[in-house]
């Protein structure tokens, strides 16, 4: 019975202990969700390329994977590296590029037997890869494809521009993209245009397709 206060009293210390270390956890949650909520907003609506620029190995309190996690970017996107075409391939490709547009009706097949009477040992396997890396197809009739053939379950979406006539600025707005041979490599552009007055109101450059860029011009 004499023991009996001092019993009640080390549990109620050991009560408040316990009172105390939740409360420090939580503050210290508290404290941490805070950090990673400044740091997102630094790095809101960021491309791919400024996403992975954005990454802080060294952030004392903030883990790579927890970065990746706030900015939407999955862990092989931020340690993916480019593979670049090898000389001879930008090669070919500058050169598959030239040809199409004199005889854009040659096919793998045609674009191959010209290449090797340029001197180059190539087979149809690296031109069809080559070409359809380009995006380049030969331009031919062909029965019952094409254009001219609907699928029945495609969506069928009207022309909008039909009988109208572009009279002012702002009015109509086009986007496009293409690609641009550079000494060694691509880069990839994408526009968007004013039709009346053939204003550029907004471009990127890319030297990836990555959607991001197309989106920023937008």
């Amino acid at each position: 019975m004499e023991s009996l206060p001092a019993i009640f009293s080390r549990s109620q210390e050991k009560d408040k202990q316990k009172q105390d270390d939740l409360t420090e956890y939580l503050y210290h949650q508290i404290g941490q969700l805070k950090v990673q909520l400044d740091w997102l907003k630094k790095n809101l609506d960021l491309t791919l390329e400024q996403k992975r620029a954005a990454i802080e190995p060294g952030h004392r309190r903030i883990s790579i994977f927890r970065q990746c996690d706030l900015l939407g970017l999955s862990r092989s996107s931020l340690y993916y590296k480019s593979h670049p075409e090898t000389r001879y391939n930008e090669q070919l490709m500058k050169l598959i590029d030239a040809q199409y547009i004199e005889t854009p009706f040659y096919g793998i097949e045609k674009m191959t037997a010209w290449l090797r009477r340029q001197g180059y040992r190539v087979n149809h396997k690296r031109v069809r890869r080559l070409m359809r890396q380009m995006g380049l197809e030969a331009v031919y009739p062909r029965r019952k494809r094409g254009l001219s053939m609907l699928d029945k379950e495609h969506k069928i979406y009207p022309y909008l521009l039909k009988d109208v006539q572009i009279m002012r600025p702002g009015q109509v707005r086009s986007a496009d993209i293409t690609y641009i041979r550079m000494y060694r490599g691509w880069l990839y552009l994408v526009a968007v245009m004013d039709w009346f007055s053939r204003y550029v109101l907004s471009w990127e450059l890319s030297v990836t397709l990555e959607p991001e860029f197309r989106v920023s011009a937008l």
